[in-house]
């Protein structure tokens, strides 16, 4: 778990990059990065753990243990996808506390109706920006520290355009937000436009074959933005060295010649905590 708190790391001054972790393994290899934050995927949480699209599917159940092991196993602050909140006021009272027992450190709520869906999927449809405006209110009041940061998300661009994208960004603002985040710019100047608008933190979803044109970290500080996700790059990495290797073990019979070089077995097993087994068991040993 983190030793700083995301808000200390954001006053630094610096853009933060916040690669996708979507299970234990993926966790574990981010820790041998010096990476700023780790960010919870939910299209990735829902495909590792259920093998289901990110439609609405998981529930807050499913999510919020997931949270717990991956903040337990990050070494950086993890920020959070909690969907919709899971319902109502009274569910986004109830998932705040429970990320926020979790070890969040920052947790992501959106403006969709449910069933939600990934936000660079089509069909999205927002609920009235009043009723996201309270979701947001009871979301700031509902934690215990300031420690805890409360993610705005709008996903208005793709149907309503981005001029009320940034208008419920606003509001949201207004409602207590800590961050905004409005998903799904198609351009470079549609970025420019939304991270000249805002003092508060913002967020730039970086998914590789998304809506919003993937920028290098430098870029995307240029164009305002303090936070950079890359919910997908992990999964997606995942995906295509399984298939590689799993297409060499059906054509040939072997796993040797794979298009994805295989991870040393030894630094694994290093990764995933063998040294502290071994440790434990010379020291115990009989």
């Amino acid at each position: 778990m983190a030793e700083h708190t995301l808000r200390d790391r954001l006053r630094a001054g610096n853009t933060l990059v916040a690669p996708g972790v979507f299970d234990l393994i993926s966790a574990r290899i981010l820790n041998q990065y010096p990476v700023d934050a780790a960010y919870m995927t939910g299209f990735g949480v829902v495909a590792s753990y259920l093998g289901l699209p990110d439609a609405g599917l998981a529930t807050y159940t499913d999510m919020v243990d997931r949270a717990r092991r991956i903040a337990e196993a990050v070494d950086v602050p993890l920020i959070a996808d909690a969907d919709t909140g899971y319902g109502g006021l009274l569910n986004v009272r109830h998932t705040i506390r429970g990320y926020e027992a979790a070890g969040v450190a920052a947790i992501q709520i959106e403006d969709q109706e449910f069933p939600k869906k990934c936000g660079h999927t089509p069909g999205r449809r927002v609920i009235p920006v009043e009723d996201m405006v309270r979701k947001v209110k009871v979301a700031v009041d509902s934690r215990s520290s300031d420690d805890m940061m409360i993610i705005a998300r709008t996903d208005a661009r793709t149907a309503l355009g981005l001029d009320e994208a940034l208008r419920r960004a606003e509001a949201y603002a207004e409602a207590g937000a800590d961050i905004l985040f409005i998903e799904a710019p198609e351009t470079e100047e549609e970025l420019a436009q939304i991270g000249r608008s805002f003092d508060l933190p913002m967020i730039a979803n970086m998914v590789e074959g998304g809506s919003t044109p993937v920028l290098p970290r430098e870029r995307l500080a240029e164009l305002g933005f303090q936070i950079a996700i890359y919910p997908a790059a992990g999964f997606l990495a995942a995906a295509a060295a399984l298939d590689a290797t799993y297409q060499q073990l059906y054509e040939h019979g072997v796993t040797n010649g794979s298009a994805a070089d295989l991870y040393d077995f030894k630094a694994f097993c290093d990764v995933i905590g063998f040294a502290d087994v071994h440790a434990f068991e010379r020291r115990w040993a009989e």
